[in-house]
C-alpha cells in the first residue's frame, strides 16, 4: 500500500463572498496530477455568500436559521437541535455555524456541495493543467461516540465510496459487503493538518489509489437513503 502524504495549504487568508477559490488555491499550492484537494465547507460558504446576518448580542438567534435549513427535526435536547437537512445530512443545528465566521453572521452549508467541489476542481484543472479530485469537508458529530470528524459534504473527480464487494481479504474470504467511505477517511485525514483554529483552510493528500480518481457525489453514494435507514 503506498504512503500518503498530507500538505496543508497555508496563506489563503480570509475568503470573502465572491471569492474564487481554485485562484486562491493555485496561487498557494504546487499541485501534481492524482492530488485530492480538501477545501472545508466555511470557506466555500463564505465564498458562496452563505452568510446570513444575525443578532450579535442574542446567542440564540442563529436557532430560526436552523428550523428554516430543516427538512425533518429528529432530536431535541436543551439548545441541541439534530436535523435532516435538504441534502440528506444528518448533522447537528442543519449544519448552521458561527465559529470562524465574523460576529453577527452565520455560515448555512453549500446549497449543493458536490457541485461546489465541480466548480473549484475544473477551476484548478485549468489553472494547474493537473488531472485531480476535490473534496468538500465539514465536521460532524457521531450518534455513538464522542468527538468531532470531517467528513466529505461534496465530491468531484474522487470517489466518495469504494465496494470491495467481491475481492478477497488478507485470508482469501470473499468480502460481500465490505464498501468503504474514502472521501471521508481523506476528509478527516486532511483535518489533521488544517485543525479548527489554525487559518489553514485547505489540503492536498497525495499518494491516493488512481483508481479511486473518478465521477462521484457524496448526495449520491454517501448518503443513506431512507428505506435502507434503521434508525429515523
Amino acid at each position: 500500500m503506498p504512503a500518503l502524504t498530507i500538505i496543508p495549504v497555508e496563506g489563503i487568508g480570509e475568503v470573502a463572498p465572491g471569492d474564487n477559490l481554485a485562484d486562491l488555491i493555485a496561487e498557494h499550492a504546487a499541485l501534481e496530477n492524482g492530488d485530492v484537494v480538501v477545501v472545508t465547507q466555511k470557506i466555500v460558504s463564505k465564498a458562496e455568500g452563505r452568510l446570513v446576518p444575525i443578532d450579535p448580542d442574542d446567542p440564540l438567534s442563529h436557532k430560526a436559521l436552523v428550523e428554516q435549513e430543516a427538512v425533518r427535526v429528529l432530536r431535541r435536547r436543551g439548545d441541541l437541535i439534530i436535523t435532516e437537512t435538504t441534502h440528506g445530512f444528518v448533522c447537528a443545528n442543519s449544519g448552521v455555524d458561527l465559529s470562524n465566521v465574523e460576529k453577527g453572521y452565520a455560515a448555512l452549508l453549500p446549497i449543493d456541495s458536490d457541485r461546489s467541489a465541480r466548480r473549484i476542481r475544473d477551476g484548478l484543472k485549468g489553472k494547474a493543467h493537473v488531472d485531480l479530485g476535490v473534496i468538500v469537508s465539514d465536521t460532524f458529530g457521531r450518534a455513538w461516540r464522542r468527538g468531532l470528524t470531517d467528513v466529505a459534504i461534496g465530491c468531484a473527480g474522487i470517489a466518495a465510496l469504494v465496494s470491495l464487494q467481491g475481492t478477497a481479504d488478507a485470508l482469501g474470504r470473499i468480502l460481500q459487503v465490505t464498501e468503504v467511505a474514502v472521501a471521508d477517511e481523506l476528509a478527516s485525514a486532511a483535518e489533521l493538518v488544517m485543525g479548527k483554529s489554525s487559518g489553514v483552510p485547505v489540503a492536498i493528500v497525495r499518494g491516493v489509489d488512481p483508481e479511486w480518481l473518478r465521477d462521484a457525489s457524496v448526495r449520491e453514494e454517501l448518503v443513506r437513503p431512507p428505506a435502507e435507514d434503521l434508525f429515523r
